[in-house]
């Protein structure tokens, strides 16, 4: 039997425009994009409501959020992936990288221990069971600063939908902690350092950077070739590491820290993405360059919800008002995204692509959601 539905009646987020349509979708694919207010018998009528592609989410950390909800914490594993999936499917996102931290501190497992080769075994156990809502993909983090880096990578394979790839290096006083103050109120909040634990974590980290930083990086570098998945760099905050950037390959560059960063980022035809509650908040939790300085300077093209999932519809309405185009706003969370890790058959409203749509209203700039699509079923 055919699985059809037709949307009718809603003001359709195309790549370039939006515009008054309708929407048909056959076996979980858009076979027909038509304008006009009518809906047709059988049709699901969306009174006028917003009808977009699905959000495509890059960097997220809300997979780590749900494992341990709190210091010390391990929550069930499958309870903790499935409560994560439905929890992006109610806020519009319909494919995601979940980002994973490989790289552990073996001295001090306690706090940073090796997880992620056993959990992405429990997500992809769940994904081949059917029971997840949204179509997931993973998203490497690769720690320089680390002891185990090397063995973690060499755990994952081609087969393991590795889309991302990003290098991270938190030495302290650099990129997203150029300020040590900073980097103290957030390690001492998270983990319960007293002055001395904070002093010898900094020095640990520092001791690391110089020990295995060079060859870290190279390995990353190579895996991420491994495995076909793009390489993304975090927190550059010079035109020198832009440069080293642009030097490995890279062509998206997550959270530049300064606007001598993301200028040359944009001169190097590197994709820049910041977080979305930087944009909402209206300035960096670190106190580094806020999203909408960067999105009035034409130098922001696409968005992440970071620890936020709910962010990610509500920075890309707010970018729509800033640019006066709320197609474009969505497009930082759509197809820009979608395209920047090569998934060509998503992010837009157009022929052919994957029924993943979402419905929506926007009532005093925040987002009502109405309806989640993945692959034209119904999931939230």
């Amino acid at each position: 039997m055919t699985d059809e539905m037709i949307f009718a009646n809603a003001i359709l987020v195309l790549p370039d425009e939006t515009l008054h349509g309708s929407v048909k979708v056959q076996n979980g694919e858009i076979v027909d994009i038509a304008t006009g207010v009518n809906a047709p018998k059988g049709a699901l009528d969306c009174e006028g409501d917003f009808l977009a592609p699905g959000l495509v989410e890059l960097h997220t950390d809300n997979l780590e959020r749900h494992i341990q909800p709190r210091p010390s914490v391990d929550w069930p594993h499958a309870a903790a992936i499935m409560a994560h999936d439905a929890e992006l499917a109610g806020c519009g996102i319909t494919t995601v990288f979940d980002a994973l931290r490989v790289g552990s501190i073996v001295k001090n497992e306690a706090r940073y221990g090796k997880y992620a080769r056993d959990l992405t075994n429990e997500l992809w156990q769940l994904r081949a069971q059917q029971v997840l809502k949204i179509s997931h993909f993973l998203h490497l983090r690769a720690e320089v600063c680390s002891e185990t880096l090397v063995a973690e990578l060499n755990e994952f394979t081609g087969d393991d939908r590795v889309g991302l790839v990003s290098l991270m290096d938190h030495t302290p006083g650099q990129r997203q902690f150029r300020d040590i103050s900073k980097l103290e109120a957030y390690v001492k909040g998270k983990h319960g350092f007293d002055d001395a634990g904070f002093q010898a974590h900094v020095q640990s980290l520092k001791e690391m950077r110089a020990t295995y930083g060079e060859k870290h990086e190279k390995v990353t570098v190579a895996a991420a070739s491994r495995f076909g998945a793009v390489l993304a760099s975090h927190d550059d905050t010079t035109e020198e590491q832009v440069s080293v950037s642009a030097g490995y390959g890279i062509r998206l560059a997550e959270f530049p820290t300064t606007v001598e960063a993301a200028r040359a980022c944009r001169a190097h035809e590197i994709k820049v993405m910041m977080g979305a509650p930087n944009l909402v908040r209206g300035g960096s939790h670190s106190g580094n360059v806020a999203a909408r300085d960067l999105a009035e300077l034409e130098l922001l093209d696409i968005v992440s919800s970071d620890y936020v999932p709910a962010a990610l519809l509500m920075s890309a309405i707010l970018l729509g008002d800033i640019w006066g185009d709320m197609a474009r706003g969505l497009a930082t969370v759509t197809q820009t995204p979608a395209d920047a890790v090569n998934l060509s058959d998503r992010g837009r409203i157009a022929l052919g692509k994957r029924a993943d749509l979402i419905r929506f209203r926007v009532q005093d700039q925040t987002p009502v959601l109405r309806g989640v699509w993945s692959r034209g079923q119904r999931v939230a």
